[in-house]
């Protein structure tokens, strides 16, 4: 009680009600993402330039959607159809009603110029001419699953049966079988089996699409044969079993190659020929299979040529410090090493880093080539010579972070890629879309607004859909000429209703990094409501791997509601705290030194020093920030940063939350951990544990993992409880039964971060005290499966 009374007198909000709670759950972002329309314009094309999305809105029953088709060259932007006569024909046909604002299809395709639709709805395919409007039931034809990839002519689909490759003919279901020699984990088209996702796929029997990639022209396959035979085995046990038939614990087994293991997953390099239905194999070592790409798992590191004449590779080293960058004849195999690079620290070309949505090399048809290094100190693009391997100059010319590489027009000589830091005065993380000459020359910014720009540009390079938003500015959406002319505005978001729930803009800010001269960026949310003369305490979420910024730039709600780019932060304002989030020094996006703080030192988890020079410029700056209060959180690096941060800063840092951390990196994925810290050395891995400094703990502690989470193994999170029972320190740990890497958004996680939050930096209790009154909040609204709030 001394303790409650004491906080009750540093502020007086030191206590926390019911209707607080509520207004946190009811921004848990599966409950307040359908509070915001058309946050994300998605546009399908039509041929070179046209395309429809979806417009949603408002509707006496809730939310409503149609479908509208714009033509750029016409400057025209209309509904796709009669929403009221389909609507009419299809509630006819089905026997129930069914609204013009809620037709039950996401998906449509023109047919017979324009003049008839098709689309999938109530378990069957449907024609309907734009006439009559008269529906025709049609036999559906064979769509393409989510375990297979679809040929760029849409002719094909690649699928993977008893360890090997097949394609199957859309048009008739002729299946063609490319290999046979396949077995058990020395198989054709897998991906390694340290994904994340792993297990999630093997329990809800959702197997990936197969590792490949079609050539431009849709005769060949690029695949590999992966070898996992003698990779480690981890092992997991599901305690509670979901079976009504067999309540005993299962046991779940998968490769899964740690720091200084000798066997890792390996690709060795294939192309298969549909029309001769030959195979050749390219002429080289297997490559270092990475899990860790947004694109293909294992095959980020390799692509065709825009003519489909050759194949490139990019062959890193195991540890990330030296790459190869080769050519191979899919005819002969033969492959030719055009250029390498080394360094001291890690190289960027693994995709995964740059966060990349295309590989950021091309081989373009006259036989040169673009590729990406970091070699001068900035992320650049460099224009090379194809007979020589010689890099002849940078594109664009100037300085600045190149992201992607979206698209090389060769015959009018220009490349289209994102990049940030261009402009002065801005956020060096809001990605522009720009224009440079294949020269170097002449780079032209396309999207002017002071914004992030998420773009997607026509098959004909003509013109380029824009959405572009801040963290205080919901999403704007425009349709633009390649050149950067505005046609039209398409959508503007609507979060009203977003708003009146209480949803806060997040603030934004700059502080110096630890050397008091590098600017760092970051965002912070107030408590609501807010007493700017009382005191708040703080909490800083944070992410510590290198290869990602955490602190959002767009506008930070997702609408499928699945993730919180803000960590929970608009709930934990409604309780009574700031949360701060940052990026220091060593994470990605900016200069090669910058990130190069991270080299080898991992303990830097994603610039600790950084987090306490920027939370105290902050209290300084903002005097309702009460520093005497400060919590961390954060999920996975930032389970293991958390951690890190309230043993190596307690004179900061009063309470954490470390979720599923991976604690110690010699635990951890190779792929992951050797390419930052190095190749395993007993000297280089001794400080990164955080287990060395178990004995440093004074603040309160709560670990957390999933027993089922197959990417950072439980055995992290309890061997982290073993060095702390060592130590003889008192800590809290939660297990989650049946939980998987990702707890961000898991309702009773996120119910006992706040009350331990609450308890711990607020100094109260909950409103229910130690729940001897027995009451529980009651969850509503959909995703509510499998956890509620206690």
């Amino acid at each position: 009680m001394q303790i409650h009374d004491e906080a009750k007198e540093e502020s007086p909000l030191s206590y926390v009600t019911w209707e607080q709670y509520e207004r946190a759950k009811r921004l848990h972002p599966s409950q307040c993402a359908d509070s915001a329309l058309n946050l994300r314009i998605t546009p399908r094309w039509i041929g070179e330039s046209r395309f429809w999305y979806t417009r949603e809105m408002r509707t006496e029953k809730g939310r409503g959607k149609h479908f509208i088709v714009v033509d750029p060259q016409k400057n025209t932007c209309m509904p796709a159809f009669d929403h009221n006569r389909l609507a009419a024909a299809l509630s006819e046909a089905v026997g129930r009603p069914i609204v013009p604002e809620a037709l039950p299809f996401a998906e449509f395709s023109y047919m017979n110029g324009d003049r008839a639709i098709r689309f999938q709805a109530e378990g069957k395919e449907w024609i309907c001419d734009l006439t009559e409007y008269r529906l025709l039931d049609h036999a559906a034809g064979k769509q393409c699953s989510a375990a297979e990839r679809l040929s760029p002519d849409g002719a094909w689909a690649a699928f993977v049966q008893d360890c090997n490759l097949f394609v199957r003919s859309m048009e008739d279901g002729k299946v063609i079988q490319l290999t046979s020699d396949g077995v058990a984990y020395h198989d054709y088209g897998s991906q390694p089996e340290c994904r994340l996702t792993t297990l999630t796929e093997r329990l809800n029997r959702q197997p990936p699409p197969p590792t490949v990639i079609w050539s431009p022209d849709s005769k060949k396959l690029l695949a590999h044969r992966l070898d996992q035979r003698q990779v480690r085995q981890m092992h997991l046990i599901q305690s509670v079993s979901t079976s009504a038939e067999d309540i005993g614990p299962v046991l779940h087994s998968y490769r899964f190659p740690l720091v200084g293991d000798e066997h890792i997953p390996l690709a060795k390099l294939l192309v298969c020929d549909l029309e001769k239905q030959t195979t050749v194999w390219l002429e080289s070592e297997p490559l270092v299979a990475s899990p860790l790409s947004p694109l293909t798992p294992g095959m980020q590191l390799a692509g065709w040529s825009t003519d489909s004449s050759q194949v490139y590779m990019i062959k890193m080293a195991r540890d990330a410090r030296c790459v190869q960058f080769a050519v191979a004849d899919p005819h002969t195999g033969k492959v030719r090493t055009l250029l390498e690079e080394k360094s001291d620290a890690f190289l960027s070309q693994d995709l995964y880093s740059l966060g990349a949505c295309n590989p950021n090399v091309r081989l373009l048809s006259d036989g040169s080539f673009i590729w990406h290094s970091e070699r001068d100190g900035w992320s650049r693009l460099y224009y090379g010579d194809g007979r020589t391997g010689k890099l002849l100059h940078p594109i664009p010319s100037d300085y600045g972070v190149v992201r992607c590489l979206l698209s090389v027009d060769e015959e009018q000589g220009w490349v289209y890629f994102t990049g940030g830091g261009f402009e002065a005065g801005r956020d060096p993380y809001y990605q522009h879309l720009y224009r440079v000459r294949l020269d170097g020359t002449g780079r032209e910014l396309l999207t002017p607004e002071d914004a992030d720009h998420a773009v997607n540009l026509s098959p004909d390079l003509k013109y380029v859909v824009d959405t572009y938003s801040r963290v205080d500015l919901p999403p704007v959406t425009v349709l633009r000429a390649v050149d950067g002319r505005l046609i039209r505005e398409l959508e503007r978001a609507d979060v009203r209703m977003l708003l009146s729930m209480g949803y806060q803009f997040p603030e934004r800010f700059a502080v110096k990094a630890r050397d008091g001269e590098t600017d760092l960026h970051g965002v912070f949310v107030r408590p609501f409501p807010f007493d700017p003369s009382s005191k708040y305490p703080v909490v800083d979420y944070i992410y510590g791997g290198p290869q990602t910024i955490n602190t959002p730039k767009a506008f930070a709600l997702d609408p499928d509601g699945k993730r919180d780019p803000l960590g929970g932060a608009q709930s934990l304002a409604q309780l009574g705290f700031v949360v701060v989030i940052v990026d220091g020094m060593g994470t990605p996006y900016r200069s090669k030194a910058f990130h190069n703080i991270s080299n080898g030192k991992l303990e830097e988890a994603g610039g600790l020093r950084d987090h306490v020079a920027a939370i105290r410029q902050l209290a300084q700056r903002f005097p309702f920030m009460d520093l005497n209060r400060a919590g961390i959180w954060g999920a996975s690096g930032g389970g293991y940063a958390s951690t890190r941060a309230l043993l190596a800063y307690p004179h900061v840092y009063k309470v954490a939350v470390s979720a599923c951390g991976n604690h110690d990196q010699r635990l951890y994925l190779a792929a992951w951990a050797e390419r930052y810290q190095g190749l395993y050395d007993p000297d280089l891995y001794q400080e990164q544990d955080n287990a060395g400094l178990a004995s440093n703990l004074e603040g309160k502690l709560l670990l957390v993992t999933g027993d089922l989470d197959e990417n950072v193994h439980p055995a992290q999170t309890l061997r982290m409880a073993d060095s702390l029972i060592k130590a003889d320190k008192d800590f809290d740990l939660l297990i989650l039964p049946n939980r998987h890497h990702s707890l961000s958004t898991d309702r009773y996680f996120l119910r006992r971060k706040w009350d331990y939050f609450i308890r711990n930096l607020l100094g109260t209790e909950p409103p229910w005290g130690n729940q001897a009154c027995g009451k529980q909040m009651v969850t509503h609204g959909k995703n509510n499966e499998g956890s509620g709030y206690a």
